[in-house]
């Protein structure tokens, strides 16, 4: 089979297309034929070598965290799959795997892909959407009638997170550029603010009862628009733990049970998934680039 691989940690040349073996499933795991895997900003990180102290892996190593696909053989005491069933997960740093034509997978992060979309989108699912979910509702608490500034709103993660804290019943303000701004007030933001045009913290007249951060570098400045007992949530940095409200810095964890809730929302038609490109694997070191050149406009999908 093909597959993505680097046996160093280094630049975007690092990655290499390989032939290697088809995997056998062991206990508990499944292997996937891939539909896509999706392009995240940790693979870049981890590929350059800066989450080193965090990183379990061995080389060499096949990148990619979140994928779609369809189950080709089942491993031992692995219940409820079977070959063909269509499937998306959230893999642990140290399987990964998903930049290849078969991974091999812990079945208990696997659930049913949705079937609104094609499954190559599905897999654009979820490393946004838990990482949306978790933070809104495990971290923040979000309530209906709470007002929630979403900074970061054109982005994957954001996305997410505005469909979902819109359809909780908040009041969403959401950061955006002009690109992104008619899509954030059709996923539900009831208030947009340009950051290219004008300074978040001055645009917000009034306190806000959560802030999600998605956006290096804007802890402190957001930490004065959460009103007191409010909640900070960061995905980027460890924010201020002084001060009068609660603040977070959260990490996204596997969630098969909350992948199924995100699941038949997308069915249901209540959770869009947008997915910028769709691009052959091959041409993963290339995204890469982009990514840490700051010129990828969206979610990237991978089709082997």
């Amino acid at each position: 089979m093909k597959a993505q691989r680097y046996a160093e940690f280094g630049s975007p040349s690092v990655l290499t297309t390989v032939d290697l073996d088809r995997p056998v499933p062991g206990p508990g795991q499944v292997l996937l034929e891939t539909a896509a895997a999706a392009f995240n900003p940790v693979d870049a990180a981890i590929r350059a070598g800066y989450l080193q102290p965090m990183f379990p892996g061995a080389f060499p190593y096949v990148p990619g965290i979140e994928l779609a696909g369809r189950v080709a053989e089942v491993g031992p005491d692995v219940a409820g799959l079977t070959p063909g069933d269509a499937v998306i997960g959230l893999l642990p740093l140290d399987v990964a795997g998903a930049s290849a034509e078969y991974a091999l997978v812990p079945a208990s992060v696997l659930t049913a892909a949705p079937t609104r979309v094609p499954l190559t989108d599905a897999a654009a699912l979820p490393v946004g959407g838990l990482t949306a979910w978790q933070a809104l509702f495990e971290h923040a608490n979000l309530q209906a009638g709470q007002r929630i500034l979403i900074n970061g709103a054109g982005g994957a993660v954001g996305g997410y997170a505005v469909q979902l804290a819109a359809r909780a019943g908040a009041h969403v303000l959401a950061t955006a550029s002009s690109r992104t701004a008619e899509r954030a007030h059709r996923y539900g933001a009831a208030e947009i603010v340009d950051h290219t045009v004008t300074a978040v913290v001055d645009a917000v007249a009034e306190p806000v009862d959560v802030v999600l951060n998605l956006v290096a570098g804007a802890d402190d400045p957001l930490l004065g628009l959460v009103a007191p007992g409010g909640v900070y949530v960061s995905t980027i940095t460890d924010p201020p733990s002084d001060g009068p409200v609660r603040a977070v810095r959260m990490y996204v964890r596997s969630d098969a049970a909350q992948l199924a809730t995100l699941v038949s929302r997308v069915d249901a038609g209540e959770l869009e998934i947008d997915v910028a490109e769709r691009l052959p694997l091959h041409e993963l070191a290339s995204v890469h680039e982009r990514s840490e050149a700051g010129k990828l406009a969206g979610k990237v999908v991978l089709i082997p």
